[in-house]
């Protein structure tokens, strides 16, 4: 029962994992391909110029949606589970967590390059509960704030992440499977570490992108 349950709960939210927000909100809302508004700094600012911050609150309900659905699942799943002086239910949010967000980093759907996985980190932190989810906030915001990288703030998170589970969470197994999952984050974000040690690692920018301007005419 408990490997049946592991895997419907790991296949279910590594599939969440490897969904694209964007992909799903520019096929059922938007009806335009986001992808499509450029890269980088321009994809950012243009999307913002035609869709404003309403637009990007729309993009991160979908997101959140797709990321709490799996760890709420799990959390379901794995709470008819009883044994003694296990919080099955908190191990059942950290695996759908743990599998969500390596479907993030590794998505079968873009040949296994995926994304920072911060949003995925953050879920997963409320999973385990929500002072660890808040503290984690703080971590990924100071990370980006710092820096204006998916990637830092990625990892900000996962270093907060290991240490505020390690000091508010005495469920082993939990913590364990947090513990792999910060590795794990680390290891995908090794190129990402390359690049900022080169000064090359592209940066979120804030700034309106006026470039449209000139193909408009007068």
């Amino acid at each position: 029962m408990v490997w049946v349950l592991s895997v419907l709960v790991a296949a279910l939210a590594y599939f969440c994992g490897c969904l694209d927000a964007g992909v799903i909100a520019g096929n059922f809302v938007f009806h335009r391909n986001l992808s499509r508004l450029g890269k980088g700094n321009v994809g950012f600012s243009n999307f913002r110029r035609i869709y404003g911050w309403k637009g990007f609150a729309v993009l991160f309900g979908i997101e959140a949606v797709i990321d709490l659905l799996p760890i709420l699942i799990g959390s379901i799943f794995f709470s008819t589970l009883k044994v003694k002086n296990v919080d099955t239910a908190l191990i059942g949010r950290a695996l759908a967590g743990y599998c969500l967000t390596v479907g993030r980093l590794w998505p079968y759907t873009r040949d296994f390059h995926g994304r920072s996985g911060a949003f995925a980190l953050l879920f997963t932190a409320f999973g385990i509960s929500m002072p660890v989810g808040f503290t984690v906030v703080v971590g990924v915001a100071a990370g980006f704030a710092a820096s204006r990288m998916f990637s830092v703030a990625a990892l900000a998170g996962a270093v907060v992440f290991v240490g505020t589970t390690l000091l508010a969470v005495d469920e082993r197994l939990a913590v364990n499977i947090v513990l792999i999952l910060a590795v794990l984050v680390l290891l995908r974000h090794i190129p990402s570490l390359v690049r900022i040690r080169k000064k090359t690692e592209p940066k979120l920018s804030f700034q309106e992108d006026i470039s449209y301007k000139f193909d408009e005419k007068f």
